[in-house]
């Protein structure tokens, strides 16, 4: 479902920019995950700490709300039937109803290939079919004939469904950032402890911090716990190519919110707690379902300054690229000015960005 955001005015894309050092690109996750910084943005003045400070920074009936996606080795090299070499990013595995044949075996994606093959043409992926890999038929464009994504159908072995597939040939999605081939370590650190469900080609990186001593943590002071599902696109590192933030088309996200965490929300607002969401994938899933009322489909929510938060109190973000539609999410959230000064903060003290970076608290702007 469509939902734009209501927009304001008075900023531009370029407002959204800052100078960034390129060395504070995190190429590498800490070594213990939550023995990352963390930012504190929710007083008068930001604090320094690490990341296994936040179950005290929370209270007790509090709600935290995780991305339990899970990211799949959704990157896979190959090439024509001519011998041209391909890349195909899987963007999503299509449901049996929105397959073309209804089958199971259907997928969307981005396809860096030097010339498109033609409809029917096939692709040989990770050696191809006969060579132990697998093949896809091209099927055109998705979700129409002017779409900027591709539809193949897969043909591998017998009973092995896409996740299969990926999970045997692929690599790790790793954003275009970071300058490294994927590795064991990335297919293990890329990913939640507590990811549950295949589909993500972007990790939810705010939830990458949390362990096993956190989460008991969290239990030990009283904080709750509970998930909603977003399968996260290459979309979210897509740069805005448009000036005015009104101009730019957001992707579309496949989301699902399950009826205990429908519950838990409700119950936290009962006891007066706050709703804490780990990451803009977690606030984006809870907005959406505010708004259309639907705890299942598809979003392209865009929040940017103006935007009414409904559900979210406090939200754990990493920090995110200039330009970007997610600093104009988190500058909505807490609003542009500290949000901004909180970004000259983490550049002079040296705190690491993006995906592998540090981590930030903020609390929702009230008025």
């Amino acid at each position: 479902m469509s939902l734009p955001s209501p927009g304001d005015d008075r900023y531009t894309v370029a407002d959204f920019d800052f100078d960034l050092p390129p060395e504070l690109i995190a190429q590498h996750p800490a070594t213990e995950r939550s023995a990352s910084r963390l930012l504190d943005g929710t007083g008068a003045a930001a604090v320094d700490r690490i990341f296994r400070d936040l179950p005290g920074l929370l209270q007790p009936g509090d709600l935290l709300v995780f991305n339990d996606t899970q990211v799949v080795k959704a990157r896979i090299f190959g090439e024509k039937a001519s011998g041209g070499k391909l890349e195909l990013l899987i963007e999503r595995v299509l449901l049996p109803h929105e397959a073309s044949d209804g089958s199971p075996n259907e997928v969307v994606g981005h396809l860096r290939v030097s010339k498109k093959p033609l409809p029917g043409g096939r692709l040989h992926l990770a050696g191809g079919l006969r060579q132990g890999g697998f093949d896809a038929v091209f099927l055109g464009r998705w979700p129409d004939a002017q779409g900027q994504l591709f539809r193949l159908r897969l043909e591998g072995p017998a009973g092995e469904d896409p996740y299969t597939l990926m999970e045997r040939h692929g690599h790790v999605p790793l954003p275009p950032y970071i300058t490294h081939a994927d590795s064991a370590d990335d297919a293990r650190r890329y990913q939640t402890v507590f990811a549950r469900v295949p589909g993500a080609v972007a990790a939810p990186t705010a939830a990458l911090h949390f362990d096993d001593g956190v989460l008991a943590a969290l239990d030990a002071r009283g904080v709750r716990r509970a998930n909603v599902t977003l399968h996260v696109g290459a979309g979210t590192f897509a740069p805005m190519k448009t000036e005015r933030i009104s101009d730019h088309v957001m992707h579309h996200e496949r989301y699902v919110i399950p009826p205990e965490t429908v519950q838990a929300i409700a119950d936290c607002r009962a006891r007066g707690g706050q709703v804490v969401a780990i990451g803009t994938t977690t606030v984006r899933t809870l907005e959406s379902w505010a708004r259309n009322g639907e705890t299942q489909g598809d979003t392209n929510i865009f929040i940017t300054p103006g935007f009414d938060f409904r559900v979210v109190d406090q939200l754990v973000t990493n920090f995110h690229l200039p330009k970007s539609t997610l600093m104009m999410l988190v500058s909505a959230f807490a609003g542009y000015e500290p949000v901004m000064a909180l970004y000259r903060h983490a550049v002079a003290q040296r705190y690491r960005f993006f995906s592998y970076g540090d981590a930030m608290l903020l609390a929702r702007r009230q008025g």
